[in-house]
């Protein structure tokens, strides 16, 4: 056997081994294609969003101090900033004083009221004697004991007596009105000084910045000795427990993605060897252009075809970010599957953050309410 031939035997061989190398793979891409990756949708242009809680004064005044620097980490209720007090503890002492004064005049009210009603009593015990002492006499008028001018005069006392009583029943009615159906707690006057004691306990207690949430400090602008308005920017608090991936999806492949489905992703600070899993929370309501400052005009001739991309919401396992913390801003990888595509695009009703609780409670109303009730106690 020739040279030639053997060479070309050998060719033939190395063809067919590697054509059948390649139906092989080819066969196994169709199978992984069948079976996994039609399945499949993936992008890269998805970002983690999450919560940033803008600290804002709600009263004005100059920065005493300020107890946090960016990349700090707060818990709840942590005095961020304090303002100046004087002007608000000045205030309050004022609306204290004023509340106290008011108890007082309203007690008056009370003891007056109690007093004209013993003065009514006594009129009318006044005006029943000055008739029995008229009516006696009347009786003794045709017998000649006693003179005309002594029924007279007794006539003139019943009359001076009526005037009298109605006089003070007059002035029962007008103190009665300002004190009918009220408690000292209740009077108007001192439900309106009170009301001043705790818009001035507020405006005291709201000169200490509270944090209210749990998270790191982020993007502080404010400085001692600095006056600040109220709802100027300070800083933010931003929790990173509470974020979330936003996935921008070609509009193309959002024809069988549902809410629910489940979805792998990876970070490019990470790596692909930390995988986080998530699913499909929701979808925007628009797309980026439509929110756009300036959206595009579509209706004009020079309209050019451009794929449009759609936020996806995408929900992380909180044990999962707790295990590899994500920032805000971060660059993600995720892959959606859409193997059970019966799901709704859209959901109904509330959501989840309606019926979020805050995690801090300040107890502000309940301190001033204590502040009120202490020092009605002590004038009433």
């Amino acid at each position: 056997m020739s040279d030639n031939t053997i060479k070309s035997n050998s060719r033939m061989r190395l063809m067919l081994t590697l054509t059948g190398i390649f139906v092989l793979i080819g066969a196994a891409y169709a199978v992984y294609w069948f079976t996994s990756a039609r399945y499949s949708i993936t992008t890269d242009n998805a970002y983690v969003s999450g919560n940033i809680i803008q600290i804002t004064p709600q009263t004005s005044g100059s920065v005493a101090a300020v107890f946090v620097n960016d990349t700090d980490f707060v818990k709840a209720g942590t005095v961020l900033v304090s303002l100046d007090r004087a002007d608000a503890e000045t205030a309050l002492e004022q609306a204290e004083a004023e509340l106290a004064r008011t108890v007082r005049q309203v007690r008056a009210l009370y003891t007056s009221d109690s007093r004209l009603k013993a003065v009514l009593k006594q009129k009318e015990t006044s005006l029943k004697k000055a008739q029995d002492d008229l009516n006696r006499r009347m009786k003794l008028l045709g017998t000649g004991a006693i003179a005309q001018e002594e029924i007279d005069h007794a006539g003139e006392a019943v009359e001076l007596a009526q005037q009298s009583l109605e006089e003070a029943r007059e002035q029962f009615k007008t103190g009665r009105s300002l004190t009918e159906r009220t408690v000292a707690e209740s009077h108007p006057d001192v439900e309106k000084a009170a009301a001043k004691v705790r818009e001035s306990y507020l405006a005291l207690k709201r000169t200490d910045i509270v944090a209210p949430e749990d998270g790191f400090v982020a993007r502080r602008s404010v400085q001692k000795g600095q006056w600040v308005n109220t709802g100027a920017p300070l800083m933010a608090i931003v929790p990173l427990d509470q974020i979330w991936v936003d996935a921008n999806f070609k509009e193309t492949q959002l024809r069988n993605m549902r809410i629910g489905q489940p979805v792998e992703l990876s970070s490019d600070l990470l790596g692909s060897g930390v995988k986080y899993r998530g699913v499909i929370q929701g979808f925007a309501a628009g797309t980026g252009s439509a929110f756009s400052l300036l959206p595009a005009q579509n209706a004009t001739g020079n309209w050019i075809k451009v794929v449009q991309r759609l936020a996806v919401r995408v929900a992380l396992d909180k044990k999962e970010i707790k295990e590899n913390p994500l920032q805000i801003g971060l660059s993600m990888e995720a892959r959606v599957n859409i193997r059970d595509n019966s799901g709704r695009r859209f959901t109904g009703g509330m959501s989840a953050a309606d019926n979020a609780k805050p995690a801090y409670k300040n107890t502000w109303k309940s301190e001033a309410d204590a502040v009120v009730s202490g020092i009605i106690a002590r004038n009433r």
